[in-house]
């Protein structure tokens, strides 16, 4: 069984910044962030195929956020600037075996192993 654990998240101002990170217990072939705000469905922010470092990224998450990775570590983040109320939600990270391709198709649905998740919170 894998297990994800996700750090880093917390309170911030609106234009501030946030690295989030996860931290797991078995890298797989594809892992990503997501998020979940209150009555909202969950939604891809990007993921990163492990071994080449292909990243893919929704396209409302362009710009401001950065995922990487550190794969001795067995470590993903998540660098996010500019936050905005908007911004405010639970974050975890998943992973699972997919092909390069299909990790880059940023579906919720394809993901098997989950975190727990980390609250971000953007006050105005």
């Amino acid at each position: 069984q894998v297990q994800l654990v996700e750090s880093g998240g917390g309170s911030v101002q609106a234009g501030g910044s946030l690295r989030l990170s996860c931290v797991a217990s078995e890298y797989l072939y594809c892992m990503g962030w997501f998020r979940q705000a209150p009555g909202k469905e969950r939604e891809a922010i990007a993921t990163i195929y492990s071994s080449s470092g292909t990243t893919a990224y929704a396209d409302s998450m362009k710009g401001r956020f950065t995922i990487s990775q550190d794969f001795a570590k067995r470590t993903m983040y998540l660098q996010m600037n500019s936050l905005t109320p908007e911004d405010t939600a639970m974050y975890y990270c998943a992973t699972t075996a997919l092909s390069r391709t299909r990790c880059g198709r940023l579906a919720p649905g394809d993901f098997n192993y989950w975190g727990q998740g980390t609250q971000v919170t953007v006050s105005s």
